[in-house]
């Protein structure tokens, strides 16, 4: 009994730490550079940007991002968060200018050995109003869109 009150998980401390990566979690196709830092145990805020330039279909987006640990695991942390950025898409000469906003929940895993490489999955729901009109969608982002950051 005393072995089991004594061993707790330890999370990923990321305290103090930035993350540099990739992410692609617009509601369009728009991979994206990522920067993320860890103001304490449990909280960590973050910036996305996306550019494309194409005289027929160029995107611009700018994302910022509050993430609060909820559940520590081993390699694991377990979080929920909010995000808002705006959009801007060119298609066929048509602009179309906007804002995004989610809620989410999701994990961040480190492979053991990798101790700096941060491979994230999110799950929760959002809205994207632009111009040509408001969308809510579900939001199941892989490891692949959700993205990577390596931590200094």
């Amino acid at each position: 009994f005393y072995l089991f009150l004594s061993s707790t998980a330890h999370s990923k401390d990321l305290t103090n730490r930035l993350g540099v990566g990739y992410s692609d979690q617009f509601s369009t196709d728009l991979p994206s550079l990522a920067v993320k830092y860890h103001t304490s145990p449990d909280m960590s805020f973050g910036t996305q940007l996306g550019v494309q330039t194409d005289s027929n279909n160029s995107k611009l987006g700018f994302a910022v991002k509050l993430n609060k640990i909820i559940f520590p695991e081993d390699n694991m942390n377990f979080h929920m968060g909010v995000s808002a950025g705006l959009l801007s898409t060119k298609v066929a000469g048509v602009n179309n200018s906007g804002f995004e906003m989610s809620a989410y929940a999701g994990g961040e895993f480190f492979l053991p050995g990798l101790d700096s490489l941060g491979i994230t999955f999110e799950a929760g729901i959002g809205i994207t109003s632009l111009s040509n009109g408001v969308n809510f969608r579900t939001i199941a982002d892989s490891p692949l869109r959700a993205g990577m950051i390596f931590y200094f």
